[in-house]
């Protein structure tokens, strides 16, 4: 049962009311008002902490095994009603079992499969579910099931691909901050107590260092306060739509890995699009959703303008080549998917050929990575122990001008 938060208005005493009513439909809800002779004026379904129905987030893997299975047992020929049952009893994570007792509830008390998905945006996204109704409608759920898998599997496979390759980095640089630290706090001040004994003028590198030990040493706890706040700050300031235009525009130019992230936002364009196109949905809704999908602001923009140039007649490649965030590789392959009429086939290479580019770029990289944070540490430890150790080079004439 859910809850449902409605305005009506009695019909004898024409009083308006504010209240809740539990109901298995919006429908049945609306029915049991009027019986009550209550004209009803709005209702909608109560919204919870997690999301408009109790569910939360749910992992992209889980999703996935969720979208592979239940599309092998439509293909089977079960019922939706008995396929989600099956997959709500084998499913681990709370979550994604609670969300698909819920959907079966929706369609057993008359709703469609993309009418029971929508209740949960945070799990099923947009793109998700107008591709199942776009199956509804024409009855090939069975198959936009599985093309919708193949296009998680692609997404996830991708995605883990970015982590794994910025990993190692992440680790090794965070390995070394720590290290950098820990001298400066602990090891530096034990050499400068030893040096400051005799009395003696210190090579200037060394003096610098013992300054900056002193300055970490008694303000450490500031300098993590000033971090965290200028990382929230920035964090803030990305999730406004002026500083993530801001961020967007500038993040896809940043040398090694703007390309990187401009590719990956391409493929996420060309792989979404072929993808609703082949299932049917119309393309001005397509291109809305896409925007929606791409995760960058500076691209979304370009395809909102660009869906309007189609509205009033032009061409994909033509509404999309005005925009320099397409690469003119992309523009001539659409041209040449719309001449031929296979614009999601053609939508398909051009994502298979970016992701290929993003593989070899992340591999190259990793590969690149490895000695530059070598010679980091390098750099850094080795530095900062050569200048400990000058005044111990210069120990005789120390010790005689002493």
């Amino acid at each position: 049962m859910a809850s449902f938060v409605y305005v009506a208005r009695e019909t004898g005493s024409n009083r308006e009311i504010h209240s809740s009513i539990e109901a298995a439909t919006e429908q049945v809800a609306i029915a049991a008002l009027l019986n009550r002779n209550m004209l009803v004026l709005s209702i909608q379904e109560k919204v919870s902490k997690q999301g408009r129905t109790s569910g939360g987030r749910v992992p992209l893997s889980d999703l996935v095994i969720f979208t592979r299975q239940l599309a092998t047992m439509v293909d089977a020929g079960l019922a939706i009603v008995q396929s989600l049952q099956a997959l709500a009893d084998q499913t681990t994570n709370k979550v994604m079992r609670d969300v698909i007792r819920d959907i079966c509830t929706r369609v057993e008390s008359g709703d469609s499969f993309s009418e029971a998905l929508q209740k949960h945006p945070k799990v099923f996204n947009r793109l998700y579910v107008c591709m199942v109704g776009a199956g509804e409608r024409g009855g090939l759920l069975a198959e936009i099931l599985s093309r919708l898998a193949v296009y998680l599997e692609n997404t996830a496979r991708l995605r883990k691909k970015v982590k794994s390759a910025m990993m190692y980095p992440t680790v090794v640089t965070v390995v070394a901050i720590l290290i950098t630290i820990f001298l400066l706090v602990k090891v530096v001040p034990v050499f400068g107590q030893i040096f400051a004994s005799f009395n003696a003028t210190l090579p200037t590198p060394t003096l610098y260092l013992i300054k900056i030990s002193d300055l970490v040493k008694h303000y450490l706890l500031l300098f993590i306060l000033l971090g965290g706040a200028a990382g929230y700050g920035w964090y803030y300031f990305v999730q406004t739509p002026a500083g993530r235009l801001f961020w967007d525009s500038r993040r896809i130019r940043i040398p090694i890995f703007g390309p990187i992230a401009h590719k990956i936002c391409l493929a996420r364009f060309t792989r979404t699009l072929a993808s609703l196109i082949r299932s049917g949905v119309p393309i001005l809704e397509v291109l809305q959703i896409v925007s929606q999908t791409v995760g960058n602001m500076v691209m979304e923009k370009a395809i909102k303008v660009a869906a309007l140039d189609i509205e009033r007649g032009e061409g994909i490649a033509t509404a999309l080549g005005r925009h320099p965030v397409f690469p003119t590789m992309i523009i001539r392959m659409v041209t040449a998917g719309e001449q031929t009429g296979k614009i999601d086939s053609m939508l398909e290479r051009i994502a298979d050929f970016l992701d290929e580019e993003i593989e070899t770029t992340l591999s190259g990289l990793t590969a690149l990575i490895e000695p530059i944070l070598i010679v980091f540490l390098g750099v850094v430890v080795g530095g900062m122990v050569i200048c400990m150790f000058l005044p111990i080079f210069k120990l005789p004439e120390i010790v005689n001008g002493h």
